[in-house]
């Protein structure tokens, strides 16, 4: 018969363990890699140097080209002046004959525009979801879930935003008023 309370052990895997670095060499080890870094940074640098020089001779080069010239072009670029003035001409006389004139589309109408009216029509101050339904009615086109909700929000952040230069002003509790009629 066994005994539950004894403790069965396992051995554990030996694993070779590096040997610890001394203090000493921990820092030394530091100043190497310092170094290197310190010296692959000077070596991006002085390249970055060497190409900005290179870059400035060349733009001098073209500066003095284009001094020199009469319509103060180098000659590069007055090649490419001509191959891309003769075809983008052509490309766009192409465009605009191929494109049929279109009407002006006509603009949508705002819901906080379309509640504007519906309270200045409206003799007594209106909620929300009342306004939405008056406003959907006169043509506000929108595909939220609520919109009596998203017209509500922007109401207020008019209110908010312009304060007494709003067009709607709050009358009672959940209930709006143009802003210039009485409550």
């Amino acid at each position: 018969m066994s005994n539950p309370r004894k403790k069965t052990t396992t051995k554990k895997s030996s694993t070779k363990k590096t040997p610890r670095m001394s203090a000493s060499a921990a820092r030394a080890d530091g100043a190497a890699k310092t170094k290197r870094a310190l010296a692959d940074a000077k070596a991006v640098t002085d390249a970055n140097l060497k190409a900005i020089a290179a870059a400035d001779q060349e733009n001098a080069a073209k500066r003095d080209e284009r001094a020199a010239s009469a319509d103060a072009m180098t000659a590069s670029e007055r090649a490419m002046a001509k191959t891309n003035s003769s075809s983008s001409r052509t490309k766009k006389t192409a465009a605009k004959a191929a494109k049929p004139k279109r009407e002006p589309a006509t603009k949508r109408v705002s819901g906080l525009d379309l509640a504007a009216t519906v309270l200045a029509s409206a003799k007594e101050p209106l909620n929300a979801k009342t306004i939405a339904e008056r406003a959907i009615a006169a043509g506000w086109k929108t595909s939220g879930a609520t919109p009596h909700a998203t017209l509500y929000a922007a109401m207020i952040r008019e209110i908010a935003a312009k304060g007494k230069d709003a067009r709607f002003r709050k009358s009672d509790r959940g209930l709006f008023a143009a802003a210039g009629k009485g409550a």
